[in-house]
């Protein structure tokens, strides 16, 4: 009886139906992304451009390089950001804890739901610069987006409550030790039984260029995405895909500003480089708010990391489809 030949032609279309499934569950988004060249802004934008700048330039020149190495500024950064929420209405919570025997706090406020008040959509972004730079971008520009939208709620519960944190020791030495600010909020709302049903961390958001060539990626996301800087990212982890998708669509429907965004695994280069990681350690779901930093921003962590590189109309383009995204988060299914 003769054998037949066993037959391997298969193999490749089923190699290639993996891989493609893969890359569409990573990369496939809803919604279109808004088109280049930007229309003109609004009165609104521009108004909110100038008073992103301005809070950009009190963190990063008025107080500059704030850390643990400087401990004053990084005080100062504290009391300003509690004096602008308390401007805004807000009843402003210290969360402090100690590092090294010193202490730091993260600030809170919060906006209680007005029908599932124990299901808490948390916004945050770090208050701290990373040792030797004012941190404009990173993450002075986060800040600013995070007051904004907080200002932009206030006085106006949805159905779900709003948590807007500021972070301190997110950077190096502290990133993704005990000691970081996030991570020690994520877990005192894990221990409390908190509902958290959405996190989103604003991280390093307003460096923007139109060139070629400004913008890189880690392996292989520069055969699918654009090499100019002109676009807002949304990164996510697997586990927190749902809620990508869910922002990035509302963001699309909301903003005249270019949008990209992935599912990746979370220990690719940069998917976890910022608060959302804390989060996700917790078991909450999480998604990242970037321009990309040190793949598209040549000052990343750098001295010259200053306000005057910043694009500050996209930023408010930025915080104008976010509003949206906070917005449909908070309002819920």
């Amino acid at each position: 009886m003769r054998r037949r030949r066993k037959s391997y032609g298969a193999i490749p279309v089923l190699v290639v139906f993996v891989l493609g499934s893969a890359l569409y569950y990573a990369l496939a988004l809803p919604g279109e992304s808004a088109p280049m060249p930007l229309p003109a802004a609004t009165a609104e934008e521009s108004d909110l451009a100038a008073s992103l700048e301005g809070d950009v330039r009190v963190l990063s020149v008025d107080i500059g390089v704030r850390n643990m190495q400087e401990p004053e500024a990084l005080a100062r950064a504290a009391d300003w950001l509690e004096t602008s929420w308390s401007a805004a209405g807000y009843e402003v919570e210290r969360e402090a804890y100690e590092v090294g025997g010193a202490e730091v706090e993260n600030l809170f406020v919060e906006l209680r739901g007005d029908e599932s008040p124990y299901e808490i959509v948390v916004v945050g972004a770090h208050y701290d610069s990373a040792e030797g730079t004012p941190g404009a971008d990173d993450n002075a520009s986060g800040v600013a987006a995070l007051l904004a939208l907080s200002r932009a709620f206030a006085g106006a519960p949805r159905r779900r409550t709003i948590r807007f944190v500021a972070f301190v020791n997110e950077e190096p030495p502290y990133f993704q030790t005990d000691a970081m600010g996030s991570l020690v909020h994520a877990r005192g709302m894990a221990e409390a039984g908190a509902n958290v049903t959405a996190m989103l961390s604003l991280e390093t958001m307003a460096f923007f260029r139109d060139e070629g060539g400004t913008q890189s990626y880690p392996f292989p996301l520069s055969l699918f995405f654009p090499d100019t800087g002109t676009f807002l990212a949304f990164v996510a982890d697997f586990g927190s895909r749902d809620l990508l998708h869910r922002s990035v669509a509302t963001f699309r429907d909301a903003s005249t500003l270019p949008s990209e965004g992935a599912a990746l695994p979370g220990d690719m280069p940069g998917v976890d480089w910022s608060d959302h990681w804390s989060f996700w350690q917790a078991g909450y779901p999480g998604v990242m708010v970037t321009d990309t930093a040190p793949f598209r921003n040549p000052h990343y962590h750098e001295a010259t990391d200053l306000p005057g590189e910043l694009d500050y109309g996209r930023l408010a383009r930025a915080v104008v489809g976010l509003e949206r995204v906070v917005d449909d988060l908070a309002q819920g299914d």
